[in-house]
């Protein structure tokens, strides 16, 4: 995916800090759609200022590879580096921390140190500048100039460990940072099953589901069916039928009046389904199991099971419905 058709970029305000998950993958090239995840604390990113300098370059440099970005609101190309610096920083997951100065508010440094153009990147380790560049450079030479300054250290973690971050930043709702971390993975390994999923379900969450579809068909032919990504087909499929279905007081109303009208259940789990009441759904599809198993040719268990594959096995309303389910079938 390229950057011009990501539409995670500034779309969601980052929440980095509020899980504790740090990671850093490959030092990569931040690359195609969205990086990383923060180290506790928050403060991955930040400005400076003159007086805050020696703080946040110098003694902070002391600890890890601090790089500082000199640019001006007038400047057209630091717009355009900004961001993926950050982004690059983000996917180094703490390799780096990145401080920002704005030389129209704080001219001095940026003097002491000689910059007569920007943008310009310095990089201080040991509080001493070590390396930097000026100009607006590709991403690919971002992630080279952060692993060249930051070190390798023990190589990338493993891909599950990159996942698990994706995965934590979701469900703190920092929906950016983890897409920039399953983007980051995907530059790395582009065959990552995982991280396709878990790009594609952000893309269909943020109401991309021509995106998402796009990204599902990047999978390697011989892993399209690979559970992760058959979870989310079945996720868009669902809920594409229950926003053809219409208002849920509509059926409602139908079993008020009569509770065996099947169809009108069956129709109100698919909304509700839809809008997250995952329990709800499944206890009216297992109403219809109990009342009339081979209502609609035992269409009510096949749909319980799609919505099992949609949730994932270890979901805690697919774990409560298989017991229920197991409870009507066996006993």
């Amino acid at each position: 995916m390229s950057d011009n058709s990501n539409p995670f970029g500034g779309q969601f305000g980052g929440n980095s800090g509020q899980y504790t998950t740090s990671v850093q993958y490959g030092g990569a090239e931040p690359a195609k759609a969205v990086p990383g995840a923060a180290p506790a604390g928050g403060d991955l990113i930040k400005d400076t200022t003159t007086a805050a300098f020696a703080a946040d370059v110098i003694q902070e440099s002391r600890k890890q590879p601090v790089l500082v970005d000199f640019w001006a609101p007038w400047c057209g190309p630091c717009k355009q580096l900004t961001p993926q610096l950050e982004k690059a920083v983000k996917a180094a997951g703490g390799k780096v921390k990145l401080v920002k100065m704005n030389i129209d508010d704080h001219p001095s440094i940026a003097g002491q140190l000689g910059i007569q153009s920007i943008p310009a990147v310095i990089a201080f380790k040991d509080g001493q500048p070590v390396d930097g560049f000026m100009g607006a450079i590709p991403e690919s030479q971002m992630g080279e100039f952060i692993t060249k300054v930051g070190g390798k250290g023990n190589g990338a973690p493993p891909v599950a460990e990159a996942l698990a971050a994706a995965a934590e930043a979701h469900a703190a709702g920092d929906a950016q940072t983890a897409a920039d971390i399953y983007d980051a993975i995907l530059a790395q390994a582009p065959e990552t099953i995982e991280a396709i999923a878990g790009l594609g379900e952000l893309l269909f969450e943020a109401g991309d589901a021509q995106g998402a579809e796009a990204l599902l068909a990047t999978a390697p032919e011989a892993k399209k069916d690979a559970p992760a990504l058959a979870a989310l087909r079945a996720k868009m499929t669902l809920a594409a039928e229950a926003a053809a279905l219409g208002n849920p007081a509509e059926f409602e109303q139908r079993l008020a009046a009569n509770p065996g009208d099947h169809q009108a259940r069956f129709d109100l789990a698919m909304v509700q389904n839809a809008r997250g009441d995952r329990h709800a759904a499944a206890d009216n599809l297992l109403a219809i199991i109990k009342a009339d198993r081979t209502w609609n040719e035992d269409g009510a268990r096949a749909q319980l099971l799609k919505l099992f594959e949609a949730w994932g096995m270890t979901d805690e309303a697919t774990l409560a419905a298989r017991r229920k389910l197991s409870s009507l079938l066996f006993s």
